[in-house]
């Protein structure tokens, strides 16, 4: 259990084409870039939230 080559992806391409069709596979392939690309969009709108910044201030011992 190696490598996978060229005509291994071409031999089950055409698998897939035989069990799926065509449009199915198409399809397929349509719903699996929208994930990829929400998911990318997910990522990239985390980033730009600006981060919440805590301000520690300290009493002096005269106010206390």
């Amino acid at each position: 259990m190696g490598n996978v080559g060229p005509m291994e992806l071409v031999l089950i391409a055409f698998v897939a084409l035989l069990v799926f069709g065509a449009g199915r596979v198409a399809d397929i392939g349509k719903g699996l870039g929208q994930g990829i690309k929400n998911f990318k969009d997910g990522l990239r709108d985390g980033d730009d939230e600006p981060k919440k910044k805590v301000v520690v201030t300290e009493k002096k011992e005269s106010e206390a």
